[in-house]
């Protein structure tokens, strides 16, 4: 395959080595471009948005993310292509990446995240951001070496398809049954774990965290009613209490779980606690302590969806 490929791998190199010609007076801004895409900087930008900003906008983002980033790391397992600096020495990895490169996560993942957020929220403002960090972090990509344009490209189309689709299903999905909901929340993310692509770790991650997130969601507003809404320093607390107990989540159990066995039972059960969590478990503690709004008791049926919190709150 690479053999095969090598005419459009040189291109990209010889493209590649261009722009790097522009080091190392460009390394920080287009390092900063890249930590946008990064999956940490989404992991804060998620509960951002579901916990603090706008609920229903959080939640589509956060199953459309996850979902991207499953069929994103199972593409890259299945097209097993090289990055630039492993295919030619030439080229320098200014930042550390790992697995294959096609197609490009951070091209991917930009498309679906500011595209769903420029959706929206429908300014001009939005889209010419979204626009821009389209563009933009893909292009740190080929600066800093780690991927060839083929793999933008990639990126671009799976990123596009993803964003259509799930703007035609989403809105019918949430005005389904909660009883149907919640086969779909359980049967298709175990589906994914069960045909990840050689049992890749990222693919499981994924495929849990989107189970403990979607189940979550629905018994979230059944037994919570949440609402984003509230003082700048209720939601600052929110972001805080709620991130700190997930960062506690994360690692406490990667320690506890680290030599049992199997790995992919302990893998699911750790990512699909913290999906419900962020979901679930927080909204609850949230309103517990009085830092959030609630409708308790109504369910998604039952309320109407400008009730479930505004668009993006001023």
């Amino acid at each position: 395959m690479t053999e095969y490929l090598s005419p459009t791998f040189d291109w990209g190199v010889s493209l590649i080595l261009r722009l790097q010609t522009l080091s190392p007076e460009l390394d920080l801004p287009f390092k900063l471009l890249s930590l946008l895409g990064n999956e940490g900087f989404y992991l804060f930008l998620l509960p951002l948005i579901y916990w603090c900003l706008d609920r229903r906008t959080g939640a589509r983002l956060a199953v459309l993310f996850l979902v991207s980033a499953y069929l994103n790391s199972a593409a890259k397992v299945l097209f097993a292509q090289p990055r630039p600096f492993e295919y030619d020495p030439r080229v320098r990895a200014l930042v550390s990446a790992a697995g294959g490169g096609l197609p490009s996560g951070h091209t991917q993942h930009s498309v679906v995240v500011w595209g769903l957020l420029a959706m929206r929220s429908g300014t001009i403002w939005s889209w010419s951001i979204a626009v821009f960090l389209m563009l933009a972090i893909p292009l740190s990509r080929l600066y800093l070496g780690v991927h060839f344009p083929g793999d933008l490209l990639g990126g671009y189309l799976l990123g596009a398809l993803l964003l259509i689709a799930f703007h035609k299903a989403g809105p019918r999905i949430e005005f389904m049954t909660a009883h149907t909901r919640l086969t779909l929340a359980l049967v298709l993310p175990a589906g994914m774990i069960f045909l990840s692509p050689s049992g890749d770790p990222a693919c499981i991650s994924s495929g849990a965290a989107l189970m403990g997130m979607s189940v979550g969601m629905i018994l979230e507003r059944r037994w919570v009613g949440f609402h984003s809404g509230g003082s700048w320093w209720k939601r600052l607390l929110r972001l805080l209490l709620g991130m700190a107990v997930s960062v506690a989540i994360w690692a406490g159990l990667k320690t506890a779980f680290a030599s049992l066995e199997p790995e992919t039972f302990y893998r699911v059960l750790r990512y699909g606690l913290l999906g419900f969590w962020a979901a679930l478990g927080a909204p609850w503690i949230f309103s517990k302590l009085k830092l959030v709004e609630c409708v308790a008791g109504k369910s998604v049926e039952e309320t109407k969806p400008d009730d479930l919190s505004p668009p993006f709150p001023s």
